[in-house]
Parts: structure tokens; sequence; C-alpha cells
């Protein structure tokens, strides 16, 4: 028999081939009448499953000269019986020859066709040869279908529920005009079975299928609620008939109420259990229905199901399995040999469902790793099990760096969701030495990626877990305040971090003392947040005594001073001490080079800030080539979907918007807003950040139709975000009134100015940087109004303040000599103009030497006064020199250099004027 040959019957094409060895013992008295036997199952509220209706069809009647056997295959509870029952009533018509049903998991095939024959087709079914031997049920069987005389046309059989293939074929029917259909748990119950998979219901069908049980008013009244229940039962008819029908019986039972209680009970749930009679199919509840596929495992496929039960609803690989230490193999009682068989017969059976993608992947239905879940706790080792699982998942956490890349995200993302779950309902059996990591694992995962919410969540999980566990005074504990600290720091929720951090410190010192790594590790932190906040006073000692600790603990060659460094060095530039700063920058890249080379994101952080505080110096020339090194190493680490790439792109596009280069920096600065919002939402300093930047482009352009809503924008986001009292708040309203100013909307500008300096002074105090830079602005404003009185007065007050602040030797003090100077300058009190403008060229030649914009920018300053008073001739040289350095160190056509070029030919023109009238 080939296997296109089943038992004589022709199932997947060819030809008809009968093989005629069945017998009449007995001639019928009665002629059989065309028998309907479909069996009630009280469905009224049959939902979808129209394609799986239209292929069963398609394959009962594809071939017209062979039986046709057809399987609904799937999973305890999808609805196989509801579907053949719908098929059978929806088709009746194209079974002229009649229709009938066996139950062959509750009865003998053989039983189930005699016993058919007696009572519905009336037949004397013999018990006796003609010379009197007793007829075996084979025998009996296939007189009933020889003697089965049905008017012309097709008959459909259906044998619902079928567990095995062993002496079933003896049984079927050989004529071509019956139509086979069976229901079975078994996934690919045979090669030659035209099989019917049928899945879970959609998650729309799904609700549809509540809404027809329980009512529309009542699913529209709590629609996510409905939707979430639906999920929560994975689209399972079953369960969604079982819930439905309990929420039926109580319409007081709200399905928020529900929904909290299956949450608590899980699959033990009453509302699942289903015991009562029913005109309904769903007799049995979800437990009992998945209780016959686990009576159908053996002992060990039991065991290895009960473990994966701990993998979460998410797709998973047998290969975690088979990677399981092979003393940990042991004491779970099966070697890894069984683990194939076990797969194979798990899958037969629904219990796992294997994905087309990712491949190599499957899953469990979360109803059965509910079902498996309740085996498992009732094993006495229980614990032991727990334990061994979540080994593999302790030591993914541990692999998590702070700052991960992009290839390594991607190739942990499909384990992340299992070490979420081992951290939510596992952690119990977590040893208290790896309790952090896998909190803060996962919580690194999401903050490497800017997804600040869900890495809030977790260290807050963490926080409260070591809490309970091992106390509060516990280096531990330090360590999850010290990290959840650090996210607030960088989101700018500076007065959540600061409490945190200091906490931390003090535990720190009382634990393990100021001879630690530790310690050393969250003086810095803490020193970040002052910086962060332009307390530099107090950040500088803090950062100074963590960096001569790290050298002493870790060694001068160590990553972790190169942070200390970096950190040092952003301190110096805040504070406009740009040679200190490039110092101690260039220190932490070289170090890092040398420790962890060019391949790595702590390399392109140090590539990016040596290229900041060149910027910030308009030394665009050095600036350029490391702010690309920099976004092509993100580019490379971490890829192009990430908030680290957002803010490269960001720099670069605010060098490019201060050379001038509007049209280069645009695209750049758009596509960095664009990743922002996708990957972190609005709602987030980097968006805000991104925002001004290009609202400053805009201006720039004098596009200010197009900057002022970004500016708002900004500003609403940063009330919404930080609240009104935070100095980002404060920066924002400074950066909307300098677009009023630089329109002449000086009325508009002037109380943002005002708020922005009672703020500043309220947050930050009269002795901060911030407080002179606020009057400085307001005083700009005053002479731009010619308000000059007003404006020398907080110039004056602004220049004191500076020198208490920064000393006299600062290059912050000649820039606020400058503004005075100038305001001079525009009275046309140039004897009072002249000599600041010269203290002001001296000291930047000696701060920052003479190859800078700023040096050049003085000496156009101080031409320009000469120009104004008729001396030409001094006037010349100085505005030559000018032209030369911004050339250099700008370019020819930058916004700063034309008008140098301009003022020289105007000054030439004015000489050759005089040359010519004096001739």
């Amino acid at each position: 028999m080939t296997n296109e040959n089943f038992q004589g019957i022709n199932i997947k094409g060819g030809n008809n081939k009968i093989k005629d060895n069945t017998f009449i013992f007995h001639p019928t008295h009665k002629s059989a009448t065309a028998v309907k036997y479909i069996p009630h199952t009280g469905i009224c509220h049959f939902v979808g499953r129209s394609a799986e209706l239209t292929k069963i069809h398609e394959k009962l009647h594809g071939q017209n000269n062979t039986v046709a056997i057809s399987a609904v295959a799937g999973m305890g509870g999808v609805g196989k019986t509801e579907l053949a029952v719908k098929y059978a009533r929806e088709h009746e018509n194209d079974y002229p020859g009649g229709i009938c049903w066996f139950n062959v998991r509750e009865s003998s095939i053989a039983a189930s066709i005699i016993e058919f024959a007696q009572n519905y087709l009336e037949l004397e079914v013999p018990q006796q040869n003609f010379s009197g031997k007793q007829l075996t049920p084979k025998q009996q069987v296939d007189w009933c279908w020889q003697n089965w005389q049905p008017p012309a046309g097709l008959v459909l059989i259906v044998f619902d529920d079928v567990t095995k293939l062993e002496n079933f074929t003896e049984y079927l029917p050989r004529n071509n005009r019956f139509r086979l259909l069976m229901t079975t748990r078994l996934r690919n119950i045979d090669a030659n079975i035209e099989e019917v998979a049928l899945d879970v219901l959609s998650s729309e069908e799904a609700l549809k299928f509540l809404q027809a049980i329980i009512g529309n008013k009542r699913v529209q009244k709590e629609l996510a609620t409905a939707k979430n229940l639906c999920s929560w039962l994975g689209y399972l008819p079953l369960g969604i008939e079982l819930v439905g029908r309990y929420l039926q019986e109580d319409p007081d039972l709200s399905l928020a109420e529900i929904c909290e209680r299956l949450e608590n009970t899980r699959i033990s749930d009453e509302a699942l259990l289903g015991q009562q009679s029913t005109l309904s199919t769903a007799q049995r509840g979800v437990k009992a229905a998945f209780e016959l596929s686990w009576e159908e495992l053996n002992a060990k496929t039991q065991y290895i199901a009960q473990y994966i039960s701990l993998f979460a609803p998410a797709p998973f690989t047998w290969e975690w399995l088979k990677s399981i230490n092979e003393n940990y193999v042991q004491h779970l009682g099966w070697d890894k040999q069984d683990l194939q068989p076990a797969k194979k017969h798990l899958y037969k059976l629904h219990f796992i469902q294997r994905l087309e993608e990712p491949h190599g992947y499957y899953k469990i239905h979360p109803l059965i790793r509910d079902f498996l879940q309740n085996k498992l706790n009732l094993e006495t080792e229980a614990t032991k099990i727990k334990s061994i699982f979540v080994q593999p998942f302790v030591e993914l956490a541990q692999q998590i760096p702070d700052r991960p890349t992009r290839d390594f995200i991607f190739s942990i993302s499909l384990g992340i969701p299992h070490l979420e779950e081992v951290a939510k309902s596992l952690n119990d059996v977590v040893a208290d030495e790896d309790l952090t990591p896998i909190f803060l694992g996962v919580a690194k995962f999401y903050d490497g990626q800017g997804l600040y919410a869900l890495a809030e969540a977790s260290y807050n999980r963490c926080l409260e877990k070591i809490k309970g566990r091992l106390g509060e005074e516990h280096p531990a504990f330090a360590a999850s305040l010290n990290s959840l600290a650090l996210l607030y720091n960088s989101q700018g929720r500076y007065s959540e971090a600061e409490p945190l951090l200091k906490q931390a410190l003090g535990l720190y010192k009382r634990v393990l003392g100021e001879e630690h790594a530790d310690f050393a590790r969250n003086l810095n932190n803490l020193a970040i947040l002052y910086n962060s906040q332009g307390r530099y006073s107090d950040a500088e000692p803090l950062f100074k005594q963590a960096l001569e600790l790290k050298k002493q603990v870790l060694g001068k060659e160590h990553p972790s001073v190169a942070i200390s460094l970096s950190n040092l060095a952003l301190l110096y530039s805040s504070q406009k001490r740009y040679k200190d700063a490039e110092l101690f920058y260039q220190q932490a890249l070289s170090l890092i080079k040398r420790v962890l080379g060019e391949e790595n994101l702590d390399f392109a952080v140090s590539l990016n800030n040596l290229a900041h505080l060149y910027y910030l110096q308009e030394n665009y020339t050095d600036a350029e080539p490391l702010f690309k090194q920099a976004l092509e190493l993100r580019k490379r680490l971490l890829g192009e979907e990430h908030p680290d790439f957002a803010q490269s792109l960001n720099n670069l596009a605010n060098l490019y918007n201060s050379q001038g280069y509007y049209s280069d920096a645009e695209p750049l600065l758009k596509q960095a807003l664009a990743l922002t919002k996708r990957l972190s939402g609005e709602e987030n300093p980097g968006f805000t950040i991104i925002l001004n930047s290009l609202a400053s482009l805009y201006g720039l352009q004098r596009r200010y139709s197009d900057a002022e809503p970004l500016l708002k924008q900004a500003l609403a986001l940063t009330k919404r975000v930080l609240g009104e009292e935070h100095p980002d708040f404060a920066q924002s309203l400074n950066n909307l009134a300098n677009l009023y100013k630089s329109q002449g909307r000086y009325s508009d500008a002037e109380p943002l100015l005002k708020q922005v300096l009672e703020l500043t002074k309220r947050l930050l105090g009269e002795e901060h940087l911030d407080f002179a830079i606020s009057l400085n602005n307001l005083a700009n404003l005053y002479k731009s109004q010619g308000r000059y009185s007003d404006a020398e007065s907080l110039l004056k007050q602004v220049l004191e303040l500076t020198k208490r602040l920064l000393g006299e030797e600062h290059p912050g003090l000649a820039i606020i000599l400058n503004n005075l100077a100038n305001l001079y300058n525009s009275q046309g009190r140039y004897s009072e103009a002249e000599p600041l403008y010269q203290k002001v060229l001296l000291l930047f030649k000696q701060v920052l030497g003479e190859e800078n914009p700023y040096f050049s920018m003085s000496l156009n300053n101080l031409a320009n006064l000469y120009n104004l008073q008729g001396h030409y001739s001094e006037a010349e040289p100085l505005y030559q020199q000018a032209l030369l350095i911004t050339e250099r160190t700008l370019g020819e056509n930058h916004p700063s250099t034309v008008p140098v070029r301009k003022n020289l030919e105007n000054v030439l023109a004015k000489i050759q004027q005089k040359n010519n009238h004096d001739s």
C-alpha cells in the first residue's frame, strides 16, 4: 500500500481504488433513510472562523472520486467541536445522503457506529455470519457501512475528539460518497489527512464574542477592560465563553472586578471552572479541558512542560533548555536526550506553539502556562526547579552594561521579557547577591535606549525589593538609590535626585567607608547633580575628591578615572575655564583610548565632550571632525534609533548653525527631533533641547514665524515636565525673550527677562553666574530700547558679580566689559569705551590666544570705535587683523566674518576718499 492509498481509500488524488473485502451476511429488510444527526452545542454566538469554514469545505470537496478526510486540529478549548457543528449546519444541503456524528473520546468507534446504525438507521446489525460464527466489531462495522443505503448524494461523517489513529482506519467507510471530518488535539495527526489548523480568535473576534454573550452596552461601558480581559484569556473561545457566562449570571459584577480576581486566582477561578450543566458544549472548565491533553504526556515530558511554564508569555527558544548546566539538568531529574522528544510531544498536543518569526522560537498560551504552573507548584521540588530556571537570566543581567550597544541590545532583546518575569515573579528564589543585578539589568536595558519610564519602573521595583529583603543598611540599597537618582538627574528632576544621592552617600560611608570605589562613584554622581544645577562651588571639591579616591582604589589606568576626568572638565567648561577643561578632556580621551580602544561608547562620549568644548570657544575647525567621529561611532554601536544618536545629530547641527550653514543644519535637527519624539516622546528634556536648537536656527535666519511656535512649545513642555521652579524653565523663558528682542518686540521680551531674573534669583541666589547672565540679558534689552542709564546700572552690577565669581582673569569678565564698552560707544562716550575695549582685547589675548573668534571680535569692536571717531588709520590694521582671524577660524562666509569684511571695505573707502580730498 502506498502513502496515497489509505485502507483502500485514495485520499490525496489519483485513481479511485476500493478493495472490496466486505460482504452482506443477511439482506437488509429496511431501506435506510437520510439521517441528519448533528449534536446541539448551544452555540448562538458563533463568531468569525469564516476562513476555516471555507477551507474545510474546499478540502472535503476537492476530489470528487475519493473519500476525502480532513481534520480540524487545535488546543483544548479553541472551539474545534463548535466549528465542526457550524460547518455541518451551514452545509446540510451539500450532504443529502446524511450527516452522522461520533464522539470517539468517550466511546469506542466500533460501538458508536453500530449503535448509530441501530438507533438512527434502524438496521438490525447481525451478531453472527451465515454459518453461525460470531462477527468481530470490524465485520459488524463493515456490514453497517454496506447496508447504509441513504438517498443519492454525499454523506458527512464527523469523528469528534480523535486522540489516536491506532485501529482507527479499519472502521472507516470505503465508498467514495463519504466525506470524513475529524476534530483532534493532535497537530499533524497523519500525513494522509488534510489538516485545518484552528488557532485562538483574533482580538476583534474575541471582543465580539464577549459582546455577544454579555451585551454591547456592558462591553462599551468598560471597553478598555473588556479588551484586557480577552487578552488575559489569550483569546481562547472556551475561556471567553465561561467568563462571559459567569458575568451574564451576575449583572452587578463589573469587568474590572473579574479582571482583578482573575489576576489573583488565575486559572483556578470559579469563572473558568464551567462545571454547571448547560446546553453548551462548554461543560468542562479550562483546567479540565487542558487536563485531557496533560494525561497524554509521559512523566518526563510533563516535568519539562512544568519547567517551560516559568518562561514569560513571550517567545523562547528550545536552545535555552539545551544550554542548561549539566549539573542542573541532573537536579531536574531528566537529561538532555529527553528534550527533543518532549518538544515534539508538547508541540503535537498544542502545549507550545511554534513561531514563524523569530525562527526557531516558541510560545505558550497564557492559560496553558497558568495550568502548567499550577502543576509545578504541586511538585515537592518546585523551589529547586525555579532556582535552576533563574540562573541563566541572572547571568544575562550581570552582562548588561550601563551603555548597551545596538548589537548587544538586539542580541539580548528576546531574553528581556523572561528576565523581567524573573524579577517580577521569581525573585523570591533569587540569591541575595543576585537580587540587584536582575532589576538593574532590566533598567539599564531600557535606560540605555532612552525608554526612561520603563527604566524608572524597574529601578523603583529594585529599591522596594532590596529594602524588603536586605533592609536599608545594605550596599545594594545604596546602589539602587544611586541608580534611580542618576535617571532623575538625566531627566532634569534634580530635586528628586539630590536626597537619594545624599542618602546613598551616607549609607556607603557608614557601611563601606570612604576608601571604597562605590563611595567615590557616589561622590562623583552627587557632583554631577550640582554641576547640572550650576552649583559649581559645591561640585568641584566632590569631583576632585572622587578623582583622587578612584586613582588610589582602582588605579590611574581605570576607565572610571577617565569618567571623573571628563566630569571635572565639564565643570570647568561650564565655568568657561576652557584651558583647564581642554586639558582634562584630552586626558580622559587618551586614557579611554589606551584602556578600552576606540570602538566603544565611552570613547564616543569623550569625543563629543571635547568637540563641544571647542564649539563653545567657536573653534569650529577642531570641533567638526570630532563631532562627526562621535556621530559615526554612535551610529555603528547604537544604530540610528537611539537618543544618543539624536544628541550627536543635534550637536553637529548646532555647529553648522553657528557657522551659518543653515541648509546643512536644518535636516539634521529635523531628523533628531523626529527621532527623539519617536523614541522617548515629547515629554523629555532631550526633545525640548532640540526644539530650542531648531528655533535658534530659524531665529538666525530671521524666520521668526517658524521659530516662535517652537519656543512656545519648548516652554510649555518644560513647564509641564519640570515645572516653573526649574533652571531649564528659566532658560526657555530667556530663549523666547531673545527672539522677541531680535524682532524689536521689547515690550514682549521685558516681562519674560524680568521673570527669568526673579526665578534665577530664587532658585540659585544672587551669587550665581546664571543670575549675572540674567542681569546682562536684561541690560542688553534696555540698551536696545535706548534706556542707557538702566542698562549701565545693571552692567556695573554684573561686572562686580562676575569679578567675585570668576576673578579678573576670566573670559566671562571680558564679555561683560565688552558689553559695557558697547553701551558707552552707543552713547558717544568714546573716552570711557576705549580703555574697556583695550582691556577686553588684552584679556582675550592672554586667556584665549590670538587665534580665537573672541579676540577677533574685540579687534573689530575697537576698530569700530576708532572708525566712529574718524581715526581711520588706527582702525584699518585692526580690521585687517580681525578679518584674517575670522576667515581662518570661522571661514570666509561665516555670519561673523562678513560684517568684519564690510567694515574693512568701508574704512578703506573712507581712507581713499580722504586721500582724494587731501590731494
